[in-house]
C-alpha cells in the first residue's frame, strides 16, 4: 500500500507558551481529530469543512454556585493531562459546610487527588488555585510544579510555576498558604475562610488575583478533578 498520499495530508502543528500546554492538530484526508491536553473529540457526518469541533467540558457531579461554562472550559484546558476525562466532584463549599478551614481539611482527609480551589470575593471577582495535592495541615510546603494560581479579570489568566522556589502549598490550622517568597503569599486564606489576601509572589510571578490585595470571601468551593 502506498502511504505517501496519506503522509502528505498529515499536518502536525504545535503551539506552546508558558501558560498553555501543547496544542496538537492532526488532519488526515477529510477527517479531523483535535486533541487538547488529552481530551480528544472526533466527529463524522454533516460538519462543514470550516466548522470546528466543540471542546468537551468536564462533567460536574454537583451544582456550582461559582463556575459557569466559560470558567470550566478555561480551567480544564490548563489542567494537567492526567486530570482530563474525569468528572469534577464538590468536596467543600462554604454554602454547604460553613466557613471553617478546619472543616475544609476534614473534608479532604481521605482524598488523594488534585483539587481545584474557586473563590468569589465581595467584588464578584472569581479566582483561585489548582493544587497538585489536596489541602491538609502540614509542617512544611508540599505540592509539585503542576500547581498554579489563576483569575478571571474577566479574561482568564493562569500563573504557572516560575521555578524560583517550591513554596507551593502549606496548611496551618489558622491559615492556608499557596505560593510564597519575599514574605508575600500568592494566595492566603484565614481560619474562618472569610478573610484572605493575594500578593505577587516568587513561586508563580503572579499578579494579585483578587480585586483588592486584602479581600473578603463571598463564596468558596473546592473540587476534586481526578
Amino acid at each position: 500500500v502506498d502511504m505517501r498520499p496519506m503522509q502528505e495530508n498529515i499536518k502536525v502543528l504545535y503551539f506552546a507558551n508558558k501558560c498553555l500546554e501543547p496544542y496538537v492538530e492532526i488532519i488526515t484526508g477529510n477527517d479531523a481529530v483535535k486533541c487538547r491536553q488529552g481530551v480528544c473529540s472526533s466527529e463524522e457526518g454533516n460538519r462543514s469543512e470550516d466548522e470546528e469541533p466543540e471542546d468537551l467540558l468536564p462533567v460536574l457531579r454537583n451544582h456550582s454556585q461559582l463556575l459557569n461554562d466559560h470558567h470550566i472550559e478555561s480551567l480544564a484546558n490548563h489542567m494537567p493531562t492526567r486530570t482530563q476525562g474525569y468528572p469534577w466532584n464538590l468536596v467543600y463549599s462554604t454554602a454547604i459546610h460553613g466557613t471553617s478551614l478546619k472543616t475544609l481539611y476534614r473534608q479532604m482527609a481521605h482524598i488523594d487527588s488534585p483539587v481545584l480551589l474557586v473563590i468569589k470575593d465581595m467584588e464578584k471577582k472569581v479566582f483561585g488555585a489548582f493544587s497538585s495535592h489536596p489541602f491538609r495541615e502540614s509542617n512544611c510546603c508540599y505540592g509539585t510544579g503542576e500547581t498554579f494560581v489563576y483569575s478571571f479579570d474577566p479574561a482568564f489568566k493562569a500563573f504557572r510555576w516560575s521555578g524560583e522556589n517550591s513554596y507551593f502549598i502549606r496548611g496551618h490550622m489558622d491559615s492556608l498558604q499557596i505560593g510564597g517568597g519575599g514574605g508575600l503569599f500568592g494566595l492566603w486564606l484565614g481560619a474562618d475562610l472569610y478573610h484572605g489576601a493575594s500578593y505577587p509572589c516568587h513561586t508563580f510571578n503572579n499578579q494579585p488575583l483578587s480585586t483588592q490585595q486584602d479581600f473578603t470571601v463571598q463564596d468558596l468551593e473546592v473540587w476534586t478533578v481526578q
